[in-house]
C-alpha cells in the first residue's frame, strides 16, 4: 500500500474524542455568535443520547447557526445528561444552551419526551440498537434529523429505516447522515473525480480500518444486566452491530460511493476474537473481519477491519480502474489518482481547501433548513449501513450470503423487553454453526 497512515497507538476514535473536549472547552475556532440573529426564529434541538458523539453534536449545532437553541436532552442515564451538559458550562453559547430538568429525560423511552417537547431539529446519536425506533418517532413528529452512524444493527432495522427515509421524504424533512467523509472537502473532490470517468470505470477497491480496542466500563455494585451491557454497548452485537457496522461502516460506506449506491450481489468473509480478553466487559463482538464484496459484474470489494492492541494502524482505501489507480488517506490528507504507467493524472492540491466535516454536517443542515431546502441521505445511508450488516452475516456464518439473504432476514437482534434487569450474557458466533436466519 503506497503512503500509509500510522500513528502507533491513536486511534481515529480518540482523535475525535480529544477534538471534541478540546473544542467544547477552549470554544476555538467559533462559527456561529452566540448572540442570537432576532430576525431569524430560534431553532430548537433536542439530542438524543449523551454520550461523546452526541455531546460533540450538540457542540456543532450550536455553531453552525447563532439561532440554535440545545432545548432538551434524553439518554438512558441521568448521569450521562449531566455529564454532557456539564461540558457546557463554559461554551461561549451557554445562553443558548437551556436545558432545565424538566426538559432531561431518562429511560428508554425518554426520547419520546425530548421529541414532543416542543424542538424542530433532533440529533439522534445514542447506542446504534435504537436509532430505528428513535428515527421513526422523529420522522412521526415531523422533526428534521441529524442521524448519527451506523442507523441499524440487523435487518428489520434496515426495513424500519428505509419506512422512515420514505415518511421524511414525504413531509420533506431534513435527514442528514452521520457519515462524515462526505461532507469532507478532499474525499468530495476524489469521489467527483471519480464521477467524472477520470479513472475510467472503477473494478475493485481494497478499505483497511486497522485500529486498536475500545475503552471498558467495570461493572459496578447494583448494576444490572442490562445496565452493564448498554454502559459498554460498542461491545455487544445487539447493541452496536459490532465493529464492522458500528466502526468500520465508514470505510464501507466509502466502497458504496465509489460504487455509486449499487448494493453488492454478495459477500464472503471471516473474523473472529483472537485477542478479546475473556472479560464480560468485551460482550461478544469480533476484533477482526476480512469481507469480501462481489457485484454481479464480477467488480469486487475487499475490506479489512481491526481492534486489536500493540497493532499497525491504518485507515486508507484504494481503487482500481480501467484507466488506473486511487489512493485515498482522510487522515494525510493525501488523494492522488495515476494511470497504469505510474503518472499522476490527479491530486487533491495541498493547498486546496480543509474544512471540519464533522461540522460541515451541522451546517449544511441548518443551513438548508433556513433555506427552505432537504437534504435527503436517506437510501445511501440504509444501503452502507446494509452492506456493513451483510458483511457482518458472512464473516459469522462462514457463509456466502446473498444481498437478497440479507435484507430478508428476520433475526432481530432486540432483548425481550427495554428494563434494568437480568439479560442473559451473549455467546461467541461461531463460524459453520451460526444461521443467517
Amino acid at each position: 500500500m503506497n503512503e500509509p497512515f500510522h500513528v502507533p497507538g491513536l486511534t481515529r476514535r480518540d482523535f475525535v474524542a480529544a477534538g471534541t473536549a478540546v473544542g467544547i472547552a477552549l470554544a476555538a475556532a467559533p462559527r456561529a455568535s452566540a448572540a442570537q440573529d432576532a430576525s431569524k426564529p430560534p431553532l430548537k434541538v433536542a439530542l438524543i443520547g449523551c454520550g461523546g458523539r452526541g455531546t460533540g453534536a450538540a457542540d456543532q449545532a450550536l455553531r453552525a447557526d447563532p439561532g440554535v437553541i440545545l432545548w432538551a436532552v434524553a439518554d438512558v442515564f441521568p448521569d450521562r445528561m449531566d455529564a454532557c451538559l456539564a461540558q457546557f458550562a463554559s461554551h461561549e453559547a451557554k445562553d443558548r444552551v437551556q436545558v432545565p430538568a424538566e426538559r432531561r429525560f431518562a429511560g428508554f423511552d425518554g426520547y419520546k419526551a425530548a421529541i414532543a417537547s416542543g424542538v424542530d431539529v433532533v440529533l439522534l446519536c445514542s447506542a446504534p440498537h435504537f436509532r430505528p425506533m428513535h428515527l421513526a418517532e422523529a420522522v412521526a413528529a415531523g422533526k428534521h434529523i441529524f442521524c448519527e452512524k451506523p442507523m441499524f444493527v440487523d435487518a428489520p432495522g434496515y426495513r424500519s429505516v428505509l419506512e422512515s427515509v420514505k415518511g421524511a421524504r414525504a413531509k420533506k424533512l431534513n435527514l442528514v447522515s452521520g457519515f462524515c467523509w462526505r461532507r469532507s472537502n478532499p474525499e468530495r473532490a476524489t469521489f467527483a473525480e471519480l464521477e467524472k470517468g477520470t479513472l475510467g470505470t472503477p473494478m475493485a477497491m481494497y478499505s483497511c480500518y486497522y485500529t486498536g480496542p475500545l475503552g471498558t466500563n467495570a461493572r459496578k455494585p447494583g448494576w444490572s444486566d442490562m445496565e452493564f451491557q448498554v454502559r459498554n454497548w460498542q461491545h455487544f452485537t445487539w447493541l452496536s452491530g459490532d465493529q464492522i457496522v458500528e466502526q468500520a461502516v465508514h470505510s464501507i460506506d466509502k466502497i458504496n460511493w465509489c460504487f455509486r449506491n449499487e448494493p453488492p450481489k454478495s459477500a464472503v468473509g471471516m473474523g473472529g476474537r483472537q485477542l478479546r480478553e475473556a472479560i464480560p466487559e468485551r460482550g461478544d463482538v469480533y476484533d477482526h473481519f476480512a469481507i469480501v464484496y462481489e457485484w454481479a459484474d464480477g467488480r469486487r470489494a475487499f475490506l479489512n477491519c481491526r481492534q486489536q492492541p500493540d497493532c499497525y494502524f491504518e485507515n486508507t482505501d484504494w481503487i482500481a480502474g480501467t484507466k488506473g489507480q486511487c489512493f485515498i488517506n482522510g487522515w494525510g490528507p493525501t488523494h492522488w489518482m495515476k494511470d497504469p504507467a505510474g503518472k499522476v493524472i490527479w491530486r487533491y492540491p495541498t493547498n486546496g481547501p480543509k474544512n471540519n466535516m464533522y461540522q460541515e454536517e451541522h451546517d449544511e443542515l441548518f443551513r438548508a433548513i433556513r433555506a427552505g431546502q432537504v437534504i435527503d441521505d436517506g437510501d445511501w445511508m440504509a444501503t452502507s449501513c446494509m452492506m456493513a450488516v451483510l458483511g457482518r452475516m458472512a464473516a459469522y456464518s462462514g457463509q456466502q450470503v446473498t444481498w437478497e439473504q440479507a435484507i430478508a432476514s428476520t433475526e432481530s437482534l432486540a432483548p425481550a423487553k427495554y428494563e434494568m434487569g437480568e439479560l442473559p450474557m451473549p455467546g461467541e458466533k461461531k463460524p459453520g454453526q451460526y444461521k443467517v436466519g
